[in-house]
């Protein structure tokens, strides 16, 4: 198959990780006989350096001529001070808009081997396994209207959240069809006892849960769901929630887990795909080799899974990953007090080579 990528490595730690998610990539392409093209761009920071727009043309047309696209990160404190149009976060989100991926896949594992590197008792968080289905086009992100008026001292600040009922029912549905091929338990996230928003959102989704009698389906109100998420985040199986919510919500998840450079993400629902690591662009450890690769890995598995078909693959980056870090192998955010850790290029290259080793025995078991 012939695997078309746009790899737009961003800003901060977003080119470390990504140079390990794209080794890994071609690895894996190359032992399973497959073509892979990658086409390097600029967003966010990098872009507004090189052409002063966080998402330029050409890197628009890129991602959509391309079978799907891998992301690494952007912003950093240097662009604060930039208007709201010309900060790195308005290339990514105008990305998504134009790309129409309106759902958000943000898997939270524990994986064995990790549970005491959680915050949290490990037999609070063993057994962990949730899925996050973030809406990503709607709610207040995107609203209108969005302003600062007012002379300086006595200025008023507007954001809005907006939803209707159709951008509901299809990041719903998305959900809901996951779900049957999980646990079937699906809570739903919102604030209806405040926001009109999610009083909307609450009845939508009871509707739409009409078609899925198989799925066990609850609410929650989302003060109520982060404080369950710390105190029994093995219940949950797949959370379905709006924006703000699902990006407030995953980012705790992940810490729940371990850290946030061990999550990747999936954005689908248009005809490219946007992966990325939840985690932000972390300009404190730029340029020092010790970020961790993991999650960018982990966006490739989501890649090559739901934009190329490719399940064996994707179960091989995800299976390397995982035997990888029952070896003892750490990055330094998730090594064990006292203990040695690896660099961002040695974990890549471990990863790297527990797939090479598991293609070929795969290989060896088809002959």
């Amino acid at each position: 198959m012939l695997i078309k990528v746009t790899v737009l490595p961003g800003d901060g730690i977003g080119p470390e990780v990504t140079k390990q998610a794209v080794r890994v990539l071609e690895g894996l392409a190359a032992a399973f006989g497959h073509e892979l093209t990658c086409t390097q761009k600029d967003i966010g920071g990098a872009a507004l350096k090189s052409s002063k727009d966080p998402l330029p043309n050409d890197t628009l047309q890129a991602c959509l001529s391309s079978g799907a696209v891998l992301l690494g990160a952007v912003g950093g404190p240097s662009f604060d001070s930039f208007p709201s149009h010309l900060r790195p976060e308005s290339g990514l989100l105008r990305l998504r808009r134009e790309l129409g991926v309106f759902a958000n896949l943000r898997p939270a594992t524990c994986y064995p081997s990790l549970e005491d590197c959680s915050p949290l008792r490990a037999d609070i968080v063993k057994g962990t396994d949730i899925l996050i289905v973030r809406e990503l086009l709607g709610g207040i992100y995107y609203g209108e209207p969005r302003l600062i008026q007012g002379p300086t001292g006595d200025r008023s600040a507007t954001d809005t959240m907006r939803y209707t009922e159709k951008e509901i029912e299809r990041v719903a549905r998305v959900a809901f069809e996951l779900a049957r091929s999980r646990r079937r338990n699906l809570v739903s996230v919102d604030k209806a006892n405040v926001l009109d928003c999610s009083r909307l959102w609450r009845d939508v989704v009871t509707r739409i849960s009409q078609d899925y009698v198989d799925v066990k389906t609850s609410h929650m109100y989302v003060d109520s769901a982060a404080m369950a998420l710390v105190s029994h985040p093995a219940d949950f199986d797949v959370v379905l929630t709006e924006n703000m919510f699902g990006d407030i919500l995953s980012d705790q998840a992940a810490s729940v887990v371990g850290s946030l450079g061990m999550l990747g993400s999936a954005s689908v629902g248009g005809p490219v795909g946007l992966y990325e690591p939840i985690h932000g662009s972390a300009p404190d450890i730029a340029g020092q080799n010790i970020a961790n690769p993991v999650g960018a890995i982990l966006s490739v598995a989501m890649l090559l899974r739901h934009s190329f078909k490719l399940k064996r693959e994707a179960s091989c980056v995800e299976s390397s990953v995982a035997g990888v870090l029952a070896a003892g192998y750490r990055t330094r955010d998730v090594a064990k007090h006292g203990h040695g850790c690896l660099s961002t290029e040695e974990i890549g290259g471990k990863i790297a080579e527990a797939i090479r080793v598991a293609a070929a025995c795969t290989e060896n078991v088809a002959s």
